[in-house]
This record gives structure tokens, sequence and C-alpha cells, in this order.
């Protein structure tokens, strides 16, 4: 029998004390869109982190522009993967759904009765493909532009590299790799599609979250100075879970509760507290020179990971970021940023958006009503495809992947270090042969007794 808990991350943002800020998304391009209450002489004379023009900063409208149709694949066909084709079918005119592929047929054909349903759009059996190597037949497809990418985040480093290969735009849900093997093969590829112009969009929503955009435009423009620190934070109860049914080998199993187990997500500081990570690695434009972790196994029913972690980062100017994140029923509630900057501090806690001064004082607070008024698309899982089709169209490519991998390697060297009990680098984690991916990935032949827990101050097992 399927077991899940009563909340999943995405309802979870609408219940949290911190929904106001995750949620309530406005532009800094909307008149009225935000509150300032300091002086705009004062505010304009504040000293830039970096010059305008020299970063990106997206424009979102709650459409896309009209152009040239777009037909996209989905490769992992669950929950987000679901989602995902929803999101992009709402994002703009002119696109549609023409592939699916998943490691079960269930899954396939559970989106493929969906998308009738709710779009009348019909994927005929052809264009449904099943198995381990179905991202392959998806991607081959002549009539597929675009590739929706939301399987278990390990498999996701070989699927954007094949999709890019074969020239087709590329939307990654994160987090986009789980092991130093993933990154490097995600650096590399984005790398490449830059070369052929291709369009890559990642799934940290919050670059395509109104009041995030328009905070990181207010500190780049030196709102609250040079940033000296930070503390970010998701802690809620224990994700969803499922039972093992009766005739389900090792492999399928996992891949069904892939959530749970690390080689499959990277461990939940991987898979979920990278979007707040990212929030300080975006901002800030460092990554971190060294990471002293801890966390343990204290209430997670089934899989083979943590369902805590706190990580001290030493980032390369020697500045310090805290990030816990914690997956426990009965505990504090906590999904929120904050940065320290030598003016002031910028944070996302308590249902706001607030810039204060270094006594305590609002001086800047995002308008969540204004923007309310201002847009009828907010919600930005879709906004992130509004960008993804209008880049495409304008032929104006973006690449995310490398920005991303960047938070990713960092929530990868907090687990590692907590996973050890040692202090870990940048560079030896750049460098570290650790690959997740099963040596023989079969979905007859896996056996999971080898996929342990790890004990800081053991040795690891990095069972791949």
């Amino acid at each position: 029998m399927k077991k899940e808990s009563n909340i999943s991350r995405r309802s979870f943002l609408k219940s949290s004390a911190v929904a106001g800020a995750l949620g309530a998304i406005g532009t800094g391009t909307a008149v009225g869109s935000l509150t300032s209450c300091a002086e705009g002489a004062k505010a304009n004379s504040q000293k830039p982190l970096r010059e305008a023009g020299t970063y990106y900063v997206p424009e979102l409208p709650d459409m896309a522009i009209d152009g040239r149709p777009l037909r996209a694949g989905v490769i992992g066909c669950g929950g987000r993967g679901s989602g995902a084709a929803y999101n992009f079918l709402n994002a703009g005119n002119g696109v549609t759904i023409v592939a699916l592929g998943d490691t079960f047929q269930e899954r396939v054909d559970n989106l493929a009765d969906k998308l009738k349903a709710d779009k009348d759009i019909d994927i005929p059996a052809s264009k449904r493909h099943v198995g381990l190597d179905s991202y392959k037949q998806v991607i081959d497809d002549p009539d597929v532009d675009v590739v929706l990418i939301a399987t278990p985040p390990v498999f996701r480093p070989d699927h954007f590299q094949y999709a890019t290969e074969k020239g087709k735009h590329s939307f990654l849900e994160k987090p986009i790799c789980v092991d130093p093997a993933g990154y490097r093969k995600i650096m590399a590829t984005s790398k490449q599609a830059q070369a052929k112009n291709l369009a890559v969009v990642t799934g940290t929503q919050r670059h395509h979250q109104r009041n995030y955009v328009d905070s990181y435009k207010k500190i780049q423009e030196g709102a609250i100075g040079d940033i000296t620190g930070g503390a970010v934070y998701w802690n809620q109860p224990m994700l969803w879970y499922r039972d093992r049914q009766p005739g389900q080998n090792d492999c399928e199993y996992m891949i069904k509760d892939w959530v749970n187990w690390k080689w499959l997500s990277g461990d939940h500081i991987v898979e979920q507290h990278v979007h707040n990570i990212d929030v300080f690695t975006w901002f800030s434009g460092l990554k971190p020179e060294k990471a002293t972790g801890f966390g343990s196994r204290q209430r997670r029913v089934t899989g083979d990971q943590y369902d805590n972690f706190v990580v001290d980062f030493t980032m390369d100017n020697g500045i310090h970021l805290l990030s816990m994140c914690r997956q426990i029923d009965g505990c504090d509630n906590n999904v929120s940023e904050f940065i320290q900057g030598t003016k002031g501090s910028w944070s996302t806690a308590n249902n706001e958006t607030v810039i204060k001064d270094n006594n305590g004082n609002v001086v800047w607070k995002y308008d969540k009503d204004a923007e309310k008024e201002a847009h009828q698309q907010n919600d930005p899982y879709t906004l992130e495809h509004v960008n993804f089709i209008n880049c495409i169209r304008k032929n104006q490519p973006i690449e995310q992947a490398s920005e991303t991998a960047i938070a990713n390697m960092a929530a990868i060297m907090g687990r590692e270090s907590a996973y050890s009990g040692k202090e870990v680098t940048w560079d030896e984690m750049v460098g570290s042969p650790i690959d997740y991916i099963p040596v023989d990935l079969n979905l007859g032949k896996m056996d999971m007794t080898g996929y342990i827990v790890e004990v800081p101050g053991a040795p690891l097992t990095n069972k791949g």
C-alpha cells in the first residue's frame, strides 16, 4: 500500500509561515509593485555590487509571446513531470506535448490520460515510451523541439547530455545532479548547449519568482551593501514515502520510492534544500570553498538517507553561510533565507520579503497586493516556462544549468561532510570519483542491500 505524508513540498509552501514570501510574487517592472520606506534619492545613492547590465534579470510577463509552435517531450511522468508538462502548456499559446517517456508504463499512461481529458492532447501509443532508456526515444523523436526532464535526479545529467547532443532545448527540474560525476557532466554539457545556442532553464523557480527577482535587483544595486554572511533554511514535516508492493524487485521499488534513496535523490539537502542554498549563491555570486556539516537519521521510514542536516559553509571570499534543513514531523518549520550586508539585511521570513537597515528599520518591502493587481499569472513554476519559451522564440539563448550546478555542488559538499564527519573542500569534491549511478543499472538485477545509512567517522559506502 502506498503511504504518503499529508503534506507535499508544494502544499507545504502554501501553508508554512513563509508562504507569503515564497508564493507572493510581483515584478519590478510593474508600476506599484514595490513599496519603499526609504527616500528614493537615498536608495539610488547606494554603491552597487554589480553594474546594471552585467547580471541577468528575466522578463516575467504573464504569458509567453506568440511565435513558432513548440512541441515538447516529457521525460519522467510522475508528479513533477506531470506538473512541468502543465506549466509548459499554461505558459503560452502554440505549445503542446507530443511524446512521453518513463521507466513505468502506468505513469506514461496516467499522464497521457490526463492530457487527453484536460487539454484534448492525444498521445498515441507510438509516442509513449517505457523503460530506463525511454529518454532516448523521446529525444530522438523528430517532432520534439523541447524536452522537459523530470526523472529522478541521478539520471538528469545523462538525459541533459543526450538532449544537447541532439540539439534539443532543455528544461531541467532541480536538482540537476546528485554527485561530483554528475556535476562535471552538467558543466561540460552546459558549454555544449551554449555553443549550440540552446535554451536551458532549470527548476530553481525562485529565479522566476518576482519577489526574489526584485530582491536580487535591489541587492545588486547595493541596498544592503557588501554581503557579509547569511542563513538559509528548509525545515518541514516528513515527505512522502512508499511501502514496497508484492512482486516489486529492488530497482523498481527504489525508483518508485526515489525521494528517500540517496543514489536517486542526492538526499534532501540536495533534492530540496538546494533551493535555499541557491538563493545565497545566486544573490552573492559566491561558491563555497569548504563545508563542515552535521546530520543524522532519526525518523525516516524508508530509504537510506538522513532527515536533518546543518552545514557551515565558508565561501570563497571568507564569509560564512549557515545552512539548515530537516524533514521530521512534530518540529518547528521554517522555509526562508536571510542575507546580512554591511548596510542592512534582506530576508523572506515571517510572510514578508523585506530589507532592513542595521537598526532593524524596514527600508524596503515587497508589495504582494500590488503584484496581484498587476499580474494574472503568479505561479513561478509557470513563469519559468514563460521565460523558457520566450528565450527560444526570441532566439535569445539562456543557460542556467551551470549556475544551478554551483548550488548543487554546495549541497553535495554539505551532504558529504555530514556523512563523513570531515570538512570537505570545493576542489576535492569537484574532482571526487563519487558516482551514484549503479554499475549495473538493471530493473531486474539490482541488489539494495548495499545501500545503507552513512555513519560519520566511518568509511563511506558511496554505493554506486
